[in-house]
Parts: C-alpha cells; structure tokens; sequence
C-alpha cells in the first residue's frame, strides 16, 4: 500500500475467540461496495494464547485460532477478489501454522496463491529474555511451570508487512488496537512518532477490537437501552478513518444492531484505566477531550482524541499453571428451594473444613457479590427463591484434593437435603497470570513473508 488521502476503511468480524463466525461476510461485501479495505478478526484474550500454547505443545501444526477455517474460509475469496485485507491475531502461539493452513484453504477453493506475512518476535523464549523477566518478576518465577510468555507487538511490523504487498496478516500477541493502526499506518504513510494521528486511530481500533459491543450487543439492556430488532443480526463494525486520524463508526450494510452516541461512549471508556493516558505499543492516545457526534445512519464520528510518545517499555504476560479448578453444581426446586440449597452448601462446607477454600454460589439467590470465603452464605438471611442451583468451586495445585469438590457435591443426591438433582461436575487445569514490562530493545519483533503468492 502507498500514502493514500481516501479514506482507511477497517471492518472487525470478531470480539474473541469463539465469538460468532458469521460476521464477516457482511463486513467483507460492505468493504467491497467501497472498494476494499481492511477485515481484521481479534480472537487473543489474556489467557487464550496460553491455551494455544499448550495446544502447541501437543501437536506443532496445532496452536492458532481453532475456528480459523469458519472464520477465513467463507470470505477469503471475496477478500482477494476485491483487495479486502486480512490482519488478525488468530496466529496465537503458531502464527506460521495459521498462514499455512490459509495458504491451503486457497488452494482448496481454488483461489489465487496469497500474500501472507507472519510476525514474529512476541514470544519471550530466550535465556537472556527470561532473566529479564526473573528480574522484573521475582524469584517467584523460579517456582512456576511457565506456559507462555508474551510481549504485546505494536502496529509498524503490521503496516510493513502490508507495504509490502502482504494481502493477509497473521499475528500472535499483538495490542487489539494494532491491527487497526497498522493498516491505517500502510495506508497513510504515517510517521512512527506522529503521535496526534496514531492516538486517533488506536481509539478507532479500540472501538472495533471488541466486535459488537460497540454495534449494540454489550450495550443492550431491555427496557432501558433497547436495540430495534434484537440482538440476532447484530452487525460487525467498520471504521472510517480520515488521513489526519479522524474517524467514524458504523456498521456492516444490511445487518441488525445500533451505533450511536451512547453505543460509542460506552466503548470508548471500555477496560480504560485513565482517558488521558491509554497506553499501547504504539502511542500513549488521550481520549480525556473526545467528543461524539452522531451523524445519522448508524454513523457517529468521534472528535477530540489525540496522542502522546508511546510508552517506553512493552507490556508482557507470562501464563503459567495454577493447579486444578473444580466445580460442581446441584439444583433445588420449589417449596424451601433456597433453603435447602443454603443448607446443602454448608453442609459441603463443613465436610471439606479448611482443606479448600471454597467458592459457594445460589444462583438464583446469592452468586453476584463476591464471596469467595462464603461469609455471605451463613450472614444473609435466607430468601424465598423457589429455582436455586448451587455452585462449589475450589482451586489446589493437588488434583486429588480438588476433586473432592466433585465427590462432594454428587454426594448430595442421597445425602440430602431433600429433592436436589442435575448434578454436574467439571475438573480442568487451571491457567494463572502475571504481567510486567521489558524494555522494547529486549523484544526482537519482525515480520516475514512466509507465503509470496
């Protein structure tokens, strides 16, 4: 891509991995009656790419976006039919993987070779990076089982790749808001340390990152801030984004949802801990004079944002196993539903004593205040739910200890109290985290173009 002063045109199709898998195709024939643009897909929570790892660790063409074939499959021929962009994080822990098996969904489809580049460099693996996150971290570190260690990547590998003639991007752990600056970067021709313009399309793709919670569906509460039609076809966003930065915000053509004031301002202040310093890779974006401005159409422009030099350091997670998770649930119906869930749950309690800290909900009565020491369980007084269904949970590094959680919830059934049933158990490893930052000179990010076309 060259500098351009038409505007950038980048449309989400997901929020996180295992969001829907239809959303593309409205975005892709929206991007195309506007003669192209950018599709990006943001699949990586903090933990997922953990879980990829050890998906990798098990099979090594294994590791990227489990739904990447629904995801790419439907609409790749569309996106290089109509120069329509592919960026995404779905490369998770295996980014050449991923671009091996799109590589193959084309061959399939009998598509023309892609363009694909991969990045790489965010995976912190090496002696001296470890050391550097012993340092930062602790000797703690010494004692864990470390599944995956992470930096988050900035936008300029993404926009070199796509200068360069790459039609797809595949990244591991990058900022959300990256794969949007990096296309607005390629198609701009930005400087790296323009810092107004990069502050105003980090919050167009902080807007984005999350799919449809910016297009109604997190938005939605019936009867105080409904959306025309439900939530069925919700729509994915596009992003219109001006040469100086300046953006608005709607929707795929044709798709169900609401983008107005209220939609954006409420996204705009999503998972930000200060307005005037939102910090990512790219630019520290100050949102703190943001202005909206709705103008009509499921359209709203957003004013006012601007930036500041970028953070100094690279922000990383590092995922390691935390033991086993158990927790088993048993419903309670009718006359003293909740007090016989009440009383089940102490019981349980009382059996396991202190080698568990146990996590005790009624939902139903009791699960939203937090309550992880199960002071709440005996202090408030028993209502009259009629429909309960009691939640144990527990955490040990012990597999065995855990799952007495399990034992002791199916016990239950005979047990009493009267008239429990639908148990069901469930025991799973547990992923833990922990983040700090490292200097960027200690993060070799790069990119390669692993498929010419």
């Amino acid at each position: 891509m060259s500098s351009s002063s038409t505007p950038c045109l980048v449309g989400c199709a997901t929020g996180f991995s295992g969001d829907r898998t239809d959303g593309a195709a409205p975005v892709v024939r929206s991007l195309a009656a506007r003669g192209g643009g950018t599709l990006i897909f943001e699949t990586l929570a903090e933990r997922t790419l953990a879980l990829a790892q050890l998906a990798r660790n098990q099979d090594p063409q294994a590791g990227y976006e489990p739904l990447l074939d629904d995801l790419v499959g439907p609409v790749l021929g569309d996106c290089l039919r109509h120069d329509i962009r592919i960026v995404s994080n779905f490369g998770a822990a295996n980014p050449p993987a991923a671009a091996r098996r799109i590589a193959t969904l084309a061959a399939e489809r009998g598509l023309p070779a892609p363009r694909i580049a991969t990045l790489h460099g965010d995976e912190l693996n090496t002696p001296e990076q470890r050391a550097l996150l012993r340092e930062r971290l602790g000797p703690v570190l010494d004692t864990l089982e470390v599944v995956s260690a992470n930096a988050y990547l900035g936008a300029q590998e993404i926009a070199q790749a796509l200068a360069a003639g790459a039609q797809i991007v595949v990244a591991g752990r990058v900022a959300d808001p990256s794969l949007t600056v990096g296309p607005a970067l390629a198609h701009f021709g930005w400087q790296a340390d323009d810092w107004a313009r990069l502050g105003r399309a980090t919050m167009a793709g902080h807007l984005l990152e999350c799919g449809t919670q910016v297009t109604g569906g997190y938005f939605c509460v019936p009867g105080l801030k409904d959306v025309p039609g439900g939530l069925h076809d919700t729509g994915f966003p596009i992003a219109e984004i001006g040469e100086d930065g300046s953006f608005v915000v709607g929707k795929a053509d044709g798709t169900g949802g609401l983008v107005d004031a209220r939609t954006v301002k409420e996204q705009l202040l999503y998972e930000v801990h200060d307005p005037a310093r939102y910090l990512t890779p790219d630019v520290t974006a100050d949102l703190s004079q943001a202005r909206v401005q709705e103008l009509g159409g499921d359209r709203v422009a957003v004013h006012g944002v601007t930036g500041h030099a970028r953070p100094v350091e690279l922000k990383v997670n590092v995922c390691y196993r935390g033991g086993w998770l158990a927790e088993a649930e048993i419903s309670y119906a009718g006359v003293q539903a909740e007090a016989r869930a009440r009383l089940a749950g102490e019981t349980v309690a009382r059996r396991i004593g202190t080698a568990l800290k146990l996590r005790i909900d009624l939902i139903g009565a009791l699960s939203i205040l937090g309550d992880d020491d199960g002071a709440l369980l005996g202090r408030r007084a028993p209502g009259q739910a009629r429909d309960v269904r009691l939640r144990v949970a527990a955490e040990h590094a012990d597999r065995a200890v855990a799952e007495r959680v399990l034992r002791e919830v199916t016990a239950l059934y005979c047990c009493g109290p009267a008239g429990g049933g639908g148990v069901r158990t469930s025991l799973r490893p547990r992923l833990n985290m922990m983040s700090c930052t490292v200097p960027r000179d200690a993060v070799a990010a790069g990119w390669t173009m692993t498929h010419e076309g």
